[in-house]
């Protein structure tokens, strides 16, 4: 192991160690005045992408080299859960709290404000505010560019290209011929481009000119959403589009070329091992997507309060600090996003605001930590609350969950003492989270 990622393993034992109460907090400032760089922090969100289409989750359709890659060389956490919709889940990743708490329960479209307010604090706004330079690049999705030109920055990223998904008052393509929103103007120079292609280089570029200080960048990725069209290299006519998935698995395989290309930079510029990336998704894979996992077909449950909705892939992964080839069956829902890089970079977040998340920053270092007893997922007035073995819905509705990868079973709370025991342990929560 060399020197630094020896370092970085210290300094995270030291902080948990405080945490747990072995040491203090004088003992932890002491050792941290001659600590190393603070780790550099990637976090990666796919759009439309259930854990059910990667390899590394048993998932046979899809080629993910790269992601398989990833996930063997740290930690893939089995039971990780998003909203089954993109904008409650992204502000719930960036906030660490829950949609109700945020107001932000469903698409932008069907929201009663407009825009995410600044004043919640994102992930940008805490590592900003800590010395880190900060980016954005993909799909942003939480105001309208043209009536708030400035939102990105002022959700706390120093810099962002993403994609305009309205611009005056039409829908735009994020794919072939893009519109791009980038600090505060309008690209002109993309009609010939492939969206996630300019995505993909600003954050190259933004590494490669912050490789000598600590960073964070978010990429939420334009890809795998609908319509379906065949990307670079890809069979089919340029800018062809559809809503069958016949080039869904090219742009699966797209996506994880661009991951790929995030990890190759970090390994020239020399700084994979001061790095830790984390890649999950936004909610479920589209209904009309077929996948396989083992020989069990999966349909794709996007927009839907069930498994294949919201159970999305997570993958940590840190050369030298997080050990490899590992398996968390622990719970874990977006709102721990927050909260565990925070903890890894040495950030504390204070009691206002309210953050949901729980960190699992110790159980990337192969340490019990403390896992959830439950997740909790919203969709419009939908919700429900999710043990390993069960998941109660506020109308009353009680599944048996988990023994084959995306089976629920629809039982009643009085079929067994189990079951009972179930609804009496999580509807109080459920009544809380409202």
């Amino acid at each position: 192991m060399k020197i630094g990622c020896r370092r970085l393993a210290v300094s995270l034992g030291l902080l948990l160690a405080a945490i747990a109460g072995v040491i203090g907090p004088m003992d932890v400032a002491r050792a941290q005045q001659k600590g190393p760089i603070r780790p550099n922090i990637i976090v990666i969100l796919a759009d439309d992408l259930g854990a059910e289409c990667l390899r590394s989750y048993g998932g046979s359709s899809y080629q993910t080299p790269n992601l398989d890659a990833l996930a063997r060389s740290g930690v893939r956490f089995a039971n990780c859960y998003a909203t089954p919709l993109c904008s409650p889940s992204r502000v719930q990743l960036m906030t660490g709290r829950y949609p109700f708490r945020t107001g932000w329960r469903n698409l932008i479209t069907r929201q009663e404000v407009e825009w995410l307010d600044p004043k919640e604090r994102t992930f940008g706004h805490v590592f900003r505010a800590a010395g880190y330079r900060t980016a954005l690049a993909g799909k942003w999705q939480l105001a309208h560019f043209d009536e708030h030109p400035e939102h990105v920055k002022q959700c706390g990223f120093d810099e962002y290209a993403a994609w305009a998904w309205v611009y005056k008052g039409r829908q735009t393509s994020r794919y072939w011929n893009p519109v791009i929103w980038q600090d505060g103007k309008l690209r002109e120079d993309v009609a010939d481009r492939y969206g996630p292609d300019v995505f993909n280089q600003h954050l190259t570029d933004f590494i490669t000119r912050n490789q000598d200080r600590p960073f964070l960048a978010y990429y939420p990725m334009a890809l795998v959403h609908g319509p379906f069209a065949p990307p670079p290299g890809a069979d089919g006519a340029r800018g062809m589009r559809g809503r069958n998935g016949a080039h869904f698995p090219a742009m699966v395989a797209y996506m994880d070329k661009m991951v790929g290309n995030l990890v190759q930079t970090l390994d020239r510029l020399k700084l994979r091992d001061r790095t830790l990336i984390l890649f999950t998704g936004d909610n479920g894979t589209p209904r009309t997507i077929i996948s396989q996992v083992g020989s069990t077909p999966v349909i794709g449950g996007k927009g839907t309060m069930t498994e294949a909705g919201a159970h999305v892939p997570l993958i940590a992964s840190w050369p030298g600090v997080i050990p490899p080839g590992r398996v968390s069956e622990d719970l874990v829902d977006l709102s721990d996003i927050l909260p565990t890089i925070a903890e890894v970079a040495r950030i504390h977040l204070g009691r206002e605001p309210l953050v949901d998340g729980r960190s699992f920053a110790p159980q990337l270092l192969g340490k019990p930590g403390a896992p959830r007893e439950w997740v909790f997922s919203e969709l419009g007035r939908e919700r429900f609350v999710r043990e390993k073995r069960w998941r109660l819905h506020q109308d009353g509705r009680l599944f048996q969950v988990g023994e084959t990868p995306f089976k629920e079973t629809l039982v009643s709370g009085a079929a067994s003492p189990e079951a009972a025991a179930a609804v009496k342990r999580l509807q109080p929560v459920l009544d809380r989270l409202k």
